[in-house]
């Protein structure tokens, strides 16, 4: 490409938005586009410190309707976002944009609708987001992680091209180490979540895991945490004698991929797809408090497809410890979903947003 292309990437909100439009954006860059990426406060502190990005902080709200207070509220910021995007869209004059999701994503697609501005929605989730759903009439095209997304009305079916997942290139090309490598007295695991699921599987998980030792389960423990839970987590393992390493946010898991042979997680579509990729089987427990139960129906479809198992959060302490012990008594169980996971890879998605931009922009309104 010897003409920069202007493109703006819209993240904002959970990691499960901020990571795959970061990915994208440093893919873009590396195929010499004209990048700018736009976030909110809360994207912000997961993209702050990346290089060679122009980052704009937009405020963002959902709308909220709790009274009529916090009504008009979300409202007025909402269309103050919308006219700060558009004068920010008149001054940058892109030739493409990309909404990954979530409300922070929505006033600059508004704003690029009013000016006519080609967009390209993202959904990794297996049922469309609320935004993305609002969006999708005025979309040029919208990207999805699996054909299987559900929510999308018929007349807009046309709209949908199947990219894969935006995940890092070094996930991608992970190399797992295969599981005959692994001791087979021991199960390695890595546990993982964002900032709620820290907090719940360090109250919930290692009185479970205290129960495994109590069985001769051996497991080694590799865990994320919030930094106020090193001290606790890392006393309790000490005086159980349970093996582990706590860490706090990385934005380089695949250090711990290299670790271990099986990991609890939550159920967001960017880890699930990081962890298919690098063929590390897992145990996904969906947060029940996700928009539409989106992490439940990830879930889900992952358990169908045998890449994973699944179990509720209000089962953990029930559920939990007998998937383990199966496990621990006979890696075949393992060995099944890895069959099934390397069967899988997003190795093309990159080359499909390429093939799929390069028409899109070409295109006539």
């Amino acid at each position: 490409m010897s003409k920069k292309i202007k493109a703006i990437v819209v993240v904002g909100g959970t990691g499960g938005h901020v990571f795959p439009g970061l990915n994208l954006a440093k893919h873009l860059l590396e195929e010499n586009y004209d990048i700018d990426l736009i976030t909110d406060k809360r994207g912000f502190k997961f993209i702050q410190n990346s290089k060679n990005l122009n980052i704009f902080v937009l405020p963002s709200s959902p709308l909220v309707s709790k009274n009529i207070f916090s009504l008009i509220f979300s409202s007025i910021l909402i269309i103050y976002s919308v006219l700060v995007s558009f004068f920010f869209l008149l001054f940058k004059r892109p030739k493409i944009i990309f909404g990954m999701g979530g409300y922070a994503s929505f006033p600059t697609c508004v704003a690029a609708s009013i000016l006519k501005i080609k967009f390209i929605i993202y959904e990794n989730n297996l049922i469309i987001g609320k935004a993305n759903k609002l969006l999708l009439p005025f979309a040029k095209k919208i990207f999805v992680s699996y054909k299987e997304l559900n929510g999308i009305s018929n007349k807009y079916k046309e709209k949908i091209l199947e990219i894969g997942n935006i995940i890092k290139k070094e996930i991608i090309n992970f190399k797992a180490l295969n599981s005959a490598n692994f001791q087979r007295s021991k199960i390695n695991l890595l546990v993982l979540g964002g900032s709620q699921a820290a907090k719940i599987f360090a109250e919930v998980l290692p009185n479970i895991f205290k129960e495994c030792s109590y069985q001769n389960i051996n497991l080694k423990i590799y865990q994320h945490c919030l930094p106020s839970q090193n001290e606790k987590l890392k006393l309790f393992y000490e005086q159980n004698n349970i093996e582990f390493e706590i860490f706090n946010f990385s934005n380089k898991l695949e250090e711990y991929f290299s670790k271990v042979e099986l990991a609890i997680t939550r159920s967001g579509s960017s880890i699930l797809a990081e962890l298919t990729n690098a063929k590390i089987p897992f145990i996904s427990v969906p947060l029940p408090s996700s928009a539409d139960n989106h992490q439940l129906i990830n879930a889900t479809f992952y358990q169908r497809k045998n890449y994973a198992f699944l179990v509720e959060e209000k089962d953990l302490k029930n559920k939990l410890l007998p998937i383990i012990k199966e496990i621990y008594s006979d890696k075949s169980f393992l060995d099944r979903i890895l069959y099934n996971q390397r069967q899988y890879s997003d190795k093309n998605v990159y080359n499909n947003i390429n093939n799929f931009l390069k028409k899109i922009i070409n295109e006539k309104n």
